[in-house]
């Protein structure tokens, strides 16, 4: 087992930080987050025995070597003889952590390492944090895909857009495993379960709704492909200078893309002119949006302000306009949480040895998981939480079967 979640410090461990002055009192002592953190969230654990000597020529030399001349000769035995059908890479170089942007690859590694845990937690897949001292794109592909013997999967994680679109790219062409930036598609894929669910409690359809998305980053981007796939009615994206349409001259090639496949209204202006009337809401940008604006959307509109720590538009003013809030904070309902979608996510895809993570592999996920909540749907359910223990097994269960539907599982 990779990621045990265990921690290893010890009592003689947590005496000797002295906190940043020398003299002064460790910061355990005043925070129980440095507290949670001391000597890390995680520890390697072995699988095997080496209680003797037996043990020790069977688990290394001169037993192992039989292993690697077989896998030598037939190097597909790797996925049977050792971890790699069972361990995702956490790969990231520290340029968009969280709400904190880019503050490098020691300070985001406590991230990485709790990411690592959460696949553990939540799917039975072992992780491992890997943290890049680089940030140039070329550099992080060719060091992601020298490191990729060892790994089934491929996890990137708090890399800045729009690097981190053709990071994922170019190396889902290059490796021949799952490759998923889950800022971008495991938010789509929580995003678009509770969408679905959202609409089947007030009677309407995907394809009913038009929905406007606040911020044409990594996560925006990806919900909004991920809408149009599962069939929105119309979807627009607006960035800080207003909606992204085919008409401005500003736009990156990642956004004229975008607008090529979304606005089908040919809606211009400002995020607030885009809301009104609009039936949806989805913030990931930050920011806030005025009250006024979000009382202009359409009666029993959905309002999903996702921003960390502070929502777009604070609940407390969404209830008074929407028929379903949602957020990215544990301390309301609705939270839209990525740990729902990438454990299972990966967990289904290493189950089949999936070469690749498909779009109809996403949108099943998104299925799966809408259908967790099943008849308990309810204007402040409509997505289950993080610790439903229905939610892991549903999503691997979906994943794995579209794979082995669109031909890209290897057993």
């Amino acid at each position: 087992m990779a990621a045990e979640i265990v921690n290893p410090r010890s009592d003689s461990d947590s005496d000797s930080d002295t906190g940043q002055d020398g003299g002064a009192e460790p910061l355990d002592s005043f925070d129980p987050a440095f507290a949670l953190h001391r000597g890390g969230k995680m520890a390697v654990q072995a699988t095997v025995p080496v209680r003797d000597k037996d043990d020790l020529s069977l688990a290394y030399t001169p037993g192992v070597a039989k292993v690697c001349s077989a896998i030598a000769e037939k190097p597909e035995l790797v996925h049977d003889y050792t971890w790699k059908s069972s361990v995702v890479a956490v790969v990231t170089d520290g340029t968009a952590v969280l709400g904190l942007g880019d503050i490098g690859p020691e300070a985001s590694l406590p991230v990485m390492e709790g990411k690592a845990i959460l696949f553990k937690q939540f799917g039975g897949v072992d992780a491992v944090p890997l943290a890049l001292a680089c940030t140039d794109v070329d550099e992080i592909i060719e060091t992601v895909v020298r490191l990729a013997p060892s790994f089934g999967g491929v996890n990137l994680e708090d890399i800045s857009a729009p690097r981190c679109f053709e990071i994922e790219r170019r190396l889902q062409e290059r490796l021949d495993i799952p490759v998923f930036h889950d800022d971008q598609h495991g938010t789509a894929v929580v995003t678009l379960a509770a969408l679905r669910n959202a609409a089947r409690l007030s009677g309407r359809s995907i394809g009913d709704l038009r929905a406007v998305i606040s911020g044409a980053g990594a996560a925006g981007v990806a919900i909004a492909k991920m809408l149009v796939e599962a069939g929105i009615g119309d979807v627009a994206v607006a960035d800080r200078k207003g909606v992204v349409s085919a008409d401005r001259d500003d736009l990156t090639s990642v956004k004229r893309e975008l607008a090529g496949f979304t606005n089908k209204a040919g809606l211009s202006g400002s995020l607030e002119d885009a809301l009104s009337g609009a039936d949806v809401f989805i913030g990931v940008s930050g920011g806030t949006v005025a009250e006024s604006a979000v009382a202009s959307m359409a009666k029993g509109a959905f309002v999903f302000a996702m921003a960390n720590p502070n929502p777009e538009v604070h609940p407390d003013v969404a209830h008074k306009y929407a028929a379903v809030v949602a957020t990215g904070r544990s301390d309301f309902p609705n939270q839209i949480n990525n740990v729902l979608a990438f454990p299972g996510i990966f967990a289904g895809a290493l189950q089949v040895r999936a070469s690749r993570i498909t779009e109809g592999m996403k949108l099943a996920a998104a299925e799966a998981l809408a259908s967790v909540v099943g008849d308990d749907l309810a204007a402040d359910y409509v997505i289950p939480s993080p610790f439903d223990e229905r939610v892991a097994p549903a999503v691997t269960a979906a994943v794995a079967a579209a794979a082995r539907a669109e031909g890209v599982a290897r057993r």
